[in-house]
């Protein structure tokens, strides 16, 4: 890791052991949630717990991403996962900022890997990232020192609205497990098809055309 961004990766593990301390479990081993296929049933059920105790939080609740810098880079037009992302983050008490590529070097030709760079320059403790190309945010993440969040990348995944799906599905439900869970439409290009089939595991099934089949 690169000595620049120590700092920011020692500040969310004194976070995560404190939440652990807090009685709320072990933290979760990662700094990036980059797709739901790596994460363990144990691990999805942490993510979906801790969401879980954010929809309708006390008037007290601490701001456990306070002091933080959370940049929401959206290389692709979004309305509400942006918004969603910008009020999370204030709501947890990080300061965001959103980057709007058609505003950004981007359009003088600036590449995916210098932005990654000048982004590790500015040491950020969050990136929220958005793009029309798979395996885009990954690049990214491999080039900063921070934590990267995948907000939707090409065909590849939507980590984040696969937890939502299934954290409403639990709500609604009262369970995820055992549950037979239709997803249909276009699953071969979709990437939220993909992440939620990989959140429900063997409980999803997919119902589309042949031909918009993976």
């Amino acid at each position: 890791m690169k000595p620049a961004c120590r700092a920011q990766t020692a500040r969310l593990q004194h976070r995560h052991v404190a939440n652990s301390h807090a009685g709320r479990g072990a933290p979760l081993p990662y700094y990036n949630l980059l797709g739901i296929a790596g994460l363990k049933p144990w691990e999805i059920r942490y993510l979906l717990d801790e969401a879980a105790r954010w929809i309708d939080p006390p008037a007290d609740a601490p701001r456990p991403l306070a002091g933080l810098t959370q940049i929401n880079a959206f290389f692709e037009n979004s309305t509400r996962t942006l918004l969603s992302f910008e009020i999370a983050g204030k709501r947890l008490g990080a300061d965001t900022i959103n980057m709007v590529p058609g505003a950004s070097s981007i359009r003088k030709g600036e590449t995916l890997l210098d932005t990654a760079l000048t982004f590790s320059a500015m040491r950020p403790d969050i990136i929220v990232i958005r793009h029309a190309d798979s395996g885009a945010v990954r690049l990214i993440a491999e080039k900063v020192g921070c934590s990267v969040i995948n907000a939707g990348d090409g065909r590849h995944e939507h980590p984040t609205q696969a937890l939502l799906d299934a954290l409403t599905i639990r709500r609604r439900k009262g369970r995820i497990e055992g549950l037979t869970v239709a997803i249909c439409g276009d699953i071969l290009h979709s990437r939220v098809a993909r992440s939620i089939s990989s959140c429900l595991r063997a409980w999803a099934r997919g119902c589309a055309p042949s031909h918009r089949q993976p």
